[in-house]
C-alpha cells in the first residue's frame, strides 16, 4: 500500500478531528475536495485511487486540478483558493509525516491562492426590509414561520447556519431578550432582539407548539431547515416584494444581503450615536442632577455591542 492512503486517513481521524476539532462543516468541505481531487486524478492517469502516490500530486497535478475546477466546474476563485486550502492543510500535516517528500510537498506548498476583485457589500434599505417582511401569509403556518424566521436574520444579522441551528431553548423573551447561538469559529454568541422581533417570537412560539430542544425554525417534518431551503424562502419572499417595492427587482437577495442589512443598521446607530454625543458640551448635564462624563475613544461605545453582529 502507497503512504498516501493512510497518511490520508490520519489527517481526518487524527489531525482534524482530535487534534483540532474541526467543525462537521469543514470535514464535509475538506472530504468533498479530495474526493474531487482523486477523481480528478483517476481519470487523469487512469489509476485506482487505492494505488495513487504522493508523486501522483506533485505541484503541476495540482496546478491542472484547480484550473479545471474554475475552467470546467465552474467554481469562483473562492472556492478554488478554499479547495487549495484543504489540500495546503493535508500537505502541511505531510511534511511531519513522510520527509521524505519534501521537496514535492514544498512546491505543492507553494502554490498561491489567486487574488479576486472583491464585490460591494449589499444590504438591504429599510424600506426594502419592511417590504419583504409584510409578504409572508400570516394566516398560514408556513407564513408564519418564514416572518419569524425574516425578522431575526434581519435584525440579529445571525448566519444561515445560526438560523437553522436555532433551538427553542435559545430564545429568552423575558428581561434582556435574546437569542443564542453557537457561532463561527465555535463562540457562543447572545444577540439582543428587539421589541418588534420579541412579539413576532412569542406569536410564532404559541402557534408552534413543540419540545424545548426542537428547531426553533423547522420544516413541514420538524427537522431543521437546510440552507438551500433558507436561500429559496428568502429569494421566493422577496421576488415577491418587488411587486411594491421596484427597488428589489434588479438584485438578488440572499440571507448574506440580511446579515449585512442587520450590521449597516447597527453601524447607523452607532454614528448616531456618536454623533449626539460629539455635539454635546463636555460637562453638559443630560437631566437634572446627572452631569455627562468624557468616554475615552478607544471604549466601545454601549449602544455599538448590542447591534453589531
Amino acid at each position: 500500500m502507497s503512504p498516501l492512503a493512510p497518511t490520508l486517513q490520519k489527517f481526518f481521524t487524527d489531525r482534524l478531528l482530535t487534534q483540532r476539532q474541526v467543525s462537521p462543516a469543514t470535514i464535509a468541505a475538506y472530504r468533498d475536495t479530495f474526493r474531487l481531487l482523486l477523481g480528478f486524478i483517476a481519470d487523469r492517469k487512469k489509476l485506482a485511487p487505492a494505488s495513487f502516490d504522493f508523486t501522483d500530486l506533485d505541484a503541476p497535478t495540482i496546478g491542472a486540478f484547480l484550473t479545471h475546477l474554475e475552467n470546467e466546474r465552474g467554481n469562483s476563485i473562492r472556492t478554488r483558493n478554499a479547495r487549495l486550502a484543504a489540500i495546503h492543510s493535508l500537505f502541511r500535516f505531510a511534511a511531519l509525516e513522510h520527509p521524505e517528500h519534501a521537496d514535492l510537498i514544498s512546491r505543492v506548498l507553494a502554490i498561491p491562492q489567486k487574488r479576486f476583485d472583491r464585490e460591494i457589500v449589499a444590504f438591504l434599505t429599510k424600506e426594502e426590509a419592511e417590504a419583504i417582511l409584510v409578504v409572508p401569509d400570516r394566516d398560514t403556518w408556513i407564513g408564519r414561520r418564514d416572518h419569524a424566521l425574516l425578522t431575526v436574520a434581519v435584525q440579529t444579522g445571525l448566519r444561515v447556519a445560526e438560523l437553522t441551528g436555532l433551538r427553542r431553548d435559545d430564545v429568552v423573551l423575558t428581561t434582556g431578550p435574546h437569542v443564542r447561538c453557537r457561532g463561527k469559529g465555535r463562540k457562543q454568541r447572545s444577540t439582543p432582539l428587539t421589541a418588534g422581533a420579541v412579539t413576532t417570537l412569542r406569536e410564532w412560539l404559541k402557534a408552534h407548539d413543540a419540545q424545548p430542544d426542537s428547531p426553533l425554525f423547522p420544516s413541514r417534518h420538524g427537522t431543521p431547515l437546510s440552507t438551500d431551503a433558507v436561500e429559496w424562502l428568502v429569494n421566493k419572499h422577496a421576488t415577491a416584494a418587488a411587486s411594491h417595492c421596484p427597488s428589489l427587482a434588479t438584485r438578488r437577495i440572499t440571507p448574506h444581503v440580511l446579515r449585512h442589512s442587520a450590521a449597516v443598521a447597527g453601524a447607523r446607530k452607532h454614528r448616531l450615536h456618536t454623533d449626539l454625543y460629539a455635539r454635546r458640551p463636555r460637562g453638559q448635564a443630560t437631566r437634572p442632577g446627572q452631569v455627562h462624563t468624557s468616554r475615552s475613544e478607544s471604549e466601545p461605545l454601549q449602544a455599538f455591542r448590542l447591534t453589531a453582529c
